[in-house]
Order: C-alpha cells, then structure tokens, then sequence
C-alpha cells in the first residue's frame, strides 16, 4: 500500500505499537500527519513546528503522540482531544530519537547536540540531563518495567542508564560503526542492538556482557523487533527480514520484502507490519508470521498469505531475570492543577500560546471517530450508581476492613478503580519512576480505644489548630447535671492563651518591620534580595525567612550566588521542619538553586587555576565552594527523605535527582 503523505518529502515515521493501525508521520512541511495503516486518507494533521520533523513517537495507549523537529524544540498532542499538550524546549540541535516511558507520563529525547533529556510531560520540565555520549543519539527505549533507558548513538556505542539514580549503569561497545537501533527482551534481562556495522549483538542486562553477535553480509541494520513472546528478534534489513535467535546466535529465516530501506516495524494479530518512505510516499508492507520460522522446529512460509491467521504458542523458558513490572498503567498526562503562587500562569502563558499556534486539523471524521472515539467511551465514563472509591492510602483501616465484604467485582466498577491506581502511581513514581515499599501497619483492635496524638508534620491547609480542642477551652464538667456555664468562667478559658498568642503575634510583626526597614533604608546598595535575607536570618526566626522566600521564587531572576551561601543552611532547616508550608517553601528554593547554579557551580570547581590575579573570580570560586560543601550537607537529608509517600516524597525524590550530579 503506498500513500502520499505529505506535500515536501517524508522525513520521519512511526507505527503504533499497540494496535499495528496507526501511523504518523512527518515531512519537510513541519506537519505531522496521523493515518491509520492500508487507508488512503490522512485521518489528522497536527501542525505548529516551524522547522521539517526529525522524530516521532507514539506512546503506548497510542493516545499521545511527539514529534522533535530540526531546531530542537519538541511538541506533545492529545489524539483523543486533537489538541497540543506540550511544547518542550531546551535542545540545541536536531531531535533523532524520542520515546514514551510505559506507565509514567515522561518523555526521552535524543539529540545531535549528544544530550540526552528526561521531560515531565505534566509539569513542562526536564527532569534530568543525562551526558556521556560524543555523538548524535540515534535511538531510545525504556526497560519494560520503567527503571532504565538504553540509548544508541552514532559514537558505536549502547548506554544503560539508571532513571533513578541519574547515572549510567554500563556502557556497552564492540559495534564497529553507528549503533541505529536498540531494543529491549519484552520479559527477561535481554537488550539488542543493531549497527551500520551490519551486526546485530544481544547484552546480558545482569552480567553486563555480550551474548552473542550475528553478523551479516547484508546491508546496515535499520530496525529490530522481539516478538511478544520473545522467542525470537526480527531484524529489519533493506528489502529483507532476518529472524534471529541468540543462543546459540543463528538465523531462523530470511524473508525477501520490497520495502527498501524499512524504517519501523509493528506487530497486530500475528502480523508483521513494515514501513518505509521515499521522498514524499509512504509504503506499508505486511508478512505473515505463521508461517515464517522462529525456531528449529517451526515451518517456512510465504509472505502475504490470506489463511485465518493463528497466534504463536510461547516457546521456550526465562534464562535470565524478569522484569518486575506494576499492576497498572497510566501514561496520559493531566494539566496540573497548581497550588502555590509561583506555579500559577496567567492567561497569556506559552501554554496558551501554543495551543493558538498548534492545531489538529482532522481531515477524515468517520475514521478518527472509528480509532479514537471508543476509547473515551470505554475509560472516561464512570459507572452511574457507585461513585469512585478512596485511593487505599487515604482509607482509614477500619473503613477499609468494613468495605471488603461489599467490593464490587463487575466490569462496570473495576474500569474507574484501574484509573484511580494509575493517579496514584503517576504521584508515587514521579520523577524517579519507583514506587516505594510500603510500610505495612500493624492490625488496629476495635477494642483498642484510639489516643489522638499530634502529627509529625503540621499539614499546610487545616480546618481546625493543631494539638487544640473546644473542650479544653472550657471548665471541666465534674457531673453531667452541671452542663450549663456561667459566661465569666468560659470567658476566663477561653482568655487562658490570649496573652501568649499576642506575644507571638508581636514579636513576628515586630521582626517583619526590622527587615523592612532594611529595605527602605537610604542607602541604596543595602537594597538587595541578599541583604534583606541576612537581616532576616540574623534574627533566627523562620517564619519570617519563609514569608521572604515565598516572594523570591516567583522570580528566578532575583536569585544570585550571593543569596544562595546565604540561604542554603536556611533551607536545611526548613525541609526539616514539621511545618508542611515551611517544607514545601525549601524544597521550592532548593530546587531553583539546583537548577539555575549547580551547573555553574561544578563547571568552576572543575575548572583550571587562572593565571595571575583574579579577585573576582577568587571571590566567585570561595562562594562556589562554600555552596557546594552546604549543598553536600543537604543532599544525605534530602537521601533520608526520598522515601516518603505522598507529595513530600515526590518533591525529595525530584530533588535527589538533581543533586545527582554532587556526586
């Protein structure tokens, strides 16, 4: 089947993983356009890249689709909604690889400036940068279970990289020319990779080491696919399909196919489908595997054949680890809802403007409804009479134990459960993209009476005072005949704190107006950010740092190296206190630094000595240094808490990822 796809020549294409339908593709004309595969139509044109696309991905649901263009900039569509998402920026040069994490809402892009960039699809932001490779990286792909990513690059290199750690793992090499592909075994500790160089090699994920290497007299390796079971690897070659097996290394069977150099493969319903360009056509190529080899045993077949097609039966056992994947998944992100006044935009953000720019113009109604339509129906309608149970977290443990006998097992209620799992785990997993292990809590008898006792960490938003109750504002009622009180001794508990609570109230306004007048003093040099935390600080109260710091980061421009040696042992202070706000406060501040000055600060550290006498960047360097030994300090309390729960642990998590670079 071929199919015109674009005005200007094709520059990239990518099929759907999931259902072998979809398809995209991008051109020369800055346009991506959807279709869905052997039909002439184009179903959806996405526009809004200024330069032609040099990358495509599909995620797994095949409900988002990103595209990376030739000037950097990388863009993200609802299918379902036909509208843009995301616009991530922050590359130098052309984007050659992209890929969907399985269950998170994250994105990885390879580029020719050799960065490779972990992006948060919900917050609009680079998670991490990961650094190693010296030339253009060609290819991305995510473990099954959502812990590393592998990349290819043109440098004859395979890099395993750990997420969570923000660190390679193991670099592997003995490809002779560019790497263009890589793949991970669909269940075991299995990784393939495929060359210029003509070679396909299979990498133990445990030992780290080669398992064996297939190498042909064919053209450059293209594309790699295991097969669902992962009994066998198809490798895309030109005008040719090579079935390999990797121990021992052999070739099942060679498929000639006219589809001259393939540049993706899919598979649906026991159906290999090929796909390839020229200029501006698109050709879409189908063989069948039932009746191609994938073992010793199996018979040979023929291309193209129209019998009732068979699913293959799994062959063979595990020789290696299985990937632990999670119960659920979810990888569709939502627009956040954003709860501090930093994070707050105005109607006239890029968001906005991306979406006036950006468009989905759906060309052909019957078959985007026929693709995309069901899918809304099936997952975004709740069911009519029960309403969505409380995430486990959240349950108390008696409601829990009393809801057990009446948990609805029906397909009508476990649709909008499954959903609330995948909110729960896109909160749990982010950045890091690991849940932790659970505490478990010891059984509660009904017979126990329970003591309230104060929390460890006083949330932020509360409908009543921490450790206060109505009744302790009143006399004591030694008989049940004496309920009613006299107006003066209710008035008298009630005024029992009054005077402490004004002593309180006092002394903070009395701080506050000391670090005013720091500001509106005449002199005009005492009138910066530094200054005015300095007297802040030399008072050594902590809420009024926090009112301070809450103003400078609404504005990253305020910040400066000077304010950084001077708020650093402020924020270690406040990321342990029991203070929900005071923490959220740090970890805000903490995570502007990181970003803005961390790379700035290792580049100098890391740099030669100057010659000769340079006050200024002696100055500069003894901040540097004083900034990084704090930093160092922070970083083993930001370690200890990056195993909470909740959105304390998310932001600790994001933090020591960050901070990955200290060591």
């Amino acid at each position: 089947e071929e199919i015109t796809a674009h005005s200007s020549n094709v520059s990239s294409l990518v099929l759907g993983k999931s259902s072998g339908r979809l398809l995209a593709t991008g051109g020369g004309d800055c346009r991506v356009n959807v279709w869905s595969v052997n039909k002439p139509n184009c179903i959806m044109s996405l526009t809004g890249h200024t330069t032609p696309i040099e990358s495509l991905q599909i995620n797994t649901n095949e409900e988002l689709i990103v595209a990376g263009s030739q000037s950097g900039s990388i863009r993200v569509w609802d299918l379902e909604a036909a509208k843009i998402l995301r616009t991530l920026l922050g590359h130098k040069a052309n984007i050659c690889s992209l890929d969907f994490h399985p269950f998170g809402s994250f994105v990885a892009s390879g580029s020719l400036d050799t960065n490779i960039k972990l992006w948060d699809v919900r917050r609009k932001g680079c998670v991490f940068r990961y650094k190693g490779h010296t030339e253009a990286v060609r290819c991305l792909r995510f473990s099954p279970d959502g812990k590393w990513l592998a990349s290819a690059a043109d440098d004859h290199t395979v890099k395993l990289w750990d997420l969570a750690a923000g660190k390679i793992m193991f670099e592997f090499t003995g490809h002779t020319g560019p790497v263009n592909i890589v793949e991970f075994h669909p269940n075991e500790y299995l990784l393939a990779s495929g060359s210029s160089d003509r070679t396909v090699r299979f990498w133990d994920l445990e030992k780290f080491q080669v398992v064996s290497c297939i190498e042909e007299e064919a053209t450059p390796v293209r594309c790699v696919l295991f097969n669902p079971d992962g009994c066998c690897l198809y490798g895309g070659f030109q005008d040719s399909l090579r079935v390999y097996g990797w121990e021992p290394e052999r070739c099942f069977d060679v498929i000639l196919v006219n589809w001259g150099k393939v540049a993706d493969l899919s598979i649906c319903n026991n159906q290999l489908i090929g796909v390839s360009f020229a200029q501006s056509t698109v050709s879409s190529f189908v063989v069948d595997l039932s009746r191609v080899t994938k073992s010793d045993s199996a018979p040979h077949g023929l291309l193209r054949d129209d019998e009732p097609l068979v699913p293959p039966t799994p062959t063979g056992s595990s020789l290696r680890r299985i990937y632990d994947r999670p119960s659920t998944t979810c990888s569709k992100p939502q627009r956040v809802k954003h709860n501090s006044e930093s994070e707050r935009r105005s109607p006239s953000s890029e968001d906005d403007r991306d979406e006036k720019e950006s468009k989905a113009e759906i060309q052909n109604q019957e078959d985007y409804k026929e693709i995309f339509q069901p899918k809304n129906a099936i997952c975004r309608t709740p069911p009519r009479n029960e309403p969505f149970p409380a995430p486990p977290e959240d349950e108390p443990v008696a409601a829990k134990e009393a809801a057990k006998p009446s948990q609805a097992v029906d397909a009508q209620t476990s649709l909008p459960k499954q959903e609330l799992v995948c909110k729960k785990d896109l909160e749990l997993l982010s950045p890091f993209l690991l849940q932790p292990d659970p505490v478990p809590r010891p059984p509660i008898a009904s017979s126990t009476p329970l003591t309230r006792t104060e929390p460890s960490v006083i949330p932020a938003a509360r409908n009543e005072p921490i450790g206060l109750k109505a009744s302790d504002f009143l006399p004591a009622v030694k008989n049940q005949s004496q309920s009613e009180l006299v107006d003066e001794e209710a008035i008298s508990q009630i005024r029992k704190g009054h005077e402490t609570m004004c002593v309180v109230l006092s002394s903070r306004h009395k701080n506050l107006d000391t670090v005013r007048a720091v500001w509106s003093t005449g002199d005009i040099k005492a009138r910066t950010w530094a200054s005015l935390l300095d007297s802040a600080v030399a008072i050594n109260d902590l809420s009024v740092v926090v009112d301070l710091l809450n103003i400078i980061n609404q504005k990253a421009s305020f910040w400066k190296l000077d304010l950084c040696t001077i708020i650093l042992p402020q924020i270690e202070k406040l990321l342990q206190s029991k203070y929900e706000s005071y923490v959220q406060t740090g970890c805000t501040s903490l995570k502007l630094i990181l970003q803005r000055f961390l790379p700035l600060i290792t580049d100098i550290l890391a740099a030669p000595p100057s010659v000769g006498v340079d006050i200024t960047r002696e100055e500069r360097l003894h901040k540097c240094r004083l900034c990084y030994k704090q930093l160092k300090n922070i970083s083993n309390l930001v370690k200890s808490k990056s195993g909470l729960s909740g959105r304390h642990g998310s932001a600790f998590r994001e933090l020591h990822l960050l901070m990955a670079a200290l060591e």
